[in-house]
């Protein structure tokens, strides 16, 4: 998988570099706008992205790349600590935030996720892709391995929330914000009526069960096979 590094320290990109060239072909690119020309023209799995660059914010870099359409996951770097940057940042596209100074291990960690979230679900416009399920919210449509599934209004929003997350864990309170509004607060045991309604539809017509309940922290959609060996070798 390709890395995009976009930072102007030599010292920075030499020790990442090294830190990530068993799981990463690394590009480097020393300005905000060499960073810019490499990631419209070549197809990166990620970016990490500096804040302060010698001829640009970081900030200016993601919202062009975002107003360019380029939807690779971005990971900023950067030593402000402040709320409001980390606001804003996100707020502009960025996918995830990485204080300065770091640790090597947890910036992979970080790495991992944002890729593990972007080879399970694929998200174009109102499109949602999660291994054998697609999901459309324009046209209110659901298929399993092709076969169009009928959902209520409450069954879509819970499988919408869950194919949001895929494979990480969507607590009941996460689920009620998405599926409920607050004018119409879900009864008790509301949710877990609706699950069983959703698994109904799409777990039990199949062999393979995705929706998966844990125990005390809600629920979860199980990634497909396939998509979890792409995960597992990203751990090395």
């Amino acid at each position: 998988m390709k890395l995009l590094l976009i930072d102007d320290s030599s010292e920075i990109c030499t020790a990442l570099s090294r830190a990530l060239y068993t799981d990463y072909d690394v590009d480097i690119a020393s300005t905000g706008q060499i960073g810019l020309n490499k990631a419209l023209i070549n197809d990166y799995s990620l970016i990490v992205l500096d804040l302060n660059l010698p001829d640009m914010n970081g900030l200016e870099v993601c919202q062009t790349l975002r107003y360019q359409n380029v939807s690779i996951p971005i990971l900023i770097l950067s030593a402000d600590t402040k709320v409001l940057s980390k606001i804003n940042l996100l707020d502009a596209g960025a996918d995830d935030y990485l204080t300065k100074p770091f640790s090597l291990g947890e910036l992979k960690v970080r790495l991992r996720t944002l890729l593990r979230h972007s080879v399970t679900s694929t998200v174009h416009h109102n499109h949602l892709v999660v291994g054998s399920l697609e999901l459309d919210s324009a046209e209110h449509s659901v298929y399993r391995d092709g076969a169009n599934i009928k959902l209520r209004r409450k069954e879509f929003a819970l499988l919408e929330c869950l194919m949001q997350n895929p494979g990480d864990v969507v607590s009941r309170p996460q689920l009620s914000n998405h599926a409920w509004n607050e004018s119409e607060e879900p009864w008790k045991n509301t949710i877990d009526v609706h699950i069983k309604y959703l698994r109904d539809k799409i777990d039990k017509p199949f062999t393979k069960k995705l929706i998966l309940t844990v125990h005390g922290f809600g629920y979860k959609l199980d990634i497909d096979e396939q998509v979890n060996n792409i995960a597992n070798q990203l751990t090395a």
